[in-house]
Parts: structure tokens; sequence; C-alpha cells
């Protein structure tokens, strides 16, 4: 079968990494999502039903997501991994990974002269 690779956004702000991957037509229960180190997995086994009648017949068919792993590397030591949340809704896997309170960008302070 051709298998879709979903395609991936990851965003960094000064508090976390927010990653999305898109993926239709899919349930939580297919993903699974792997944090090891500074390495993010994110991969599917789902198995598909090869449902196609004899009166259909597909030109062009780019509809699967049925089994796809995508890796990547996050800057180390920043993740607060007991933190990390995900939710999969409306098509999207939305992962939310909070950098340490440590890592994260202070603002300017404003020293007071005495």
């Amino acid at each position: 079968t051709n298998t879709t690779i979903p395609a991936v956004n990851i965003k960094e702000t000064s508090d976390n990494y927010q990653v999305e991957l898109a993926a239709p037509g899919m349930t939580k229960k297919d993903f699974k999502v792997e944090l090891d180190g500074n390495k993010l997995t994110i991969s599917s086994e789902k198995t598909s039903h090869a449902e196609t009648r004899d009166d259909e017949k597909y030109s062009l068919r780019e509809f699967s997501y049925q089994s796809f792993q995508r890796t990547f590397n996050l800057q180390k030591d920043v993740m607060d991994i007991e933190k990390i949340e995900a939710k999969y809704e409306h098509g999207l896997l939305h992962l939310l990974i909070p950098k340490k309170e440590e890592v994260k960008q202070k603002p300017p302070r404003l020293i007071q002269i005495s």
C-alpha cells in the first residue's frame, strides 16, 4: 500500500515546543508517542481495511496513514518530560512539550541602582 507520511509543524516558543501532526481519519488509539532522551518519535501501526469494492476503481489514492514513523531531535535537556501533553482532535495530533523552568528565556530584569 501507498503510505503517506503525515505533515508536521514544530514551533518553539520561549516556554515550550508545540508539535502538530496532520493525520485525519485516525483515532488517538492509533498513535504511539515516545520520548527517548531528546528523540521524539511519533508512530502509528493502524491496520487498514482494504475496503475496495468491485465497482470502485481509484485512479489516484493518497489517503493512507496506516503505518508511519516520524522522529525528531529536540534540544537536549530542556524538556520537562513529566508535563508533556498530547491530544488528537480535528485530524491533528497536538503535543505540548514544556521547557524546564531553568531553561526558559527570562525577560530582561531591570537592576535598581542604589
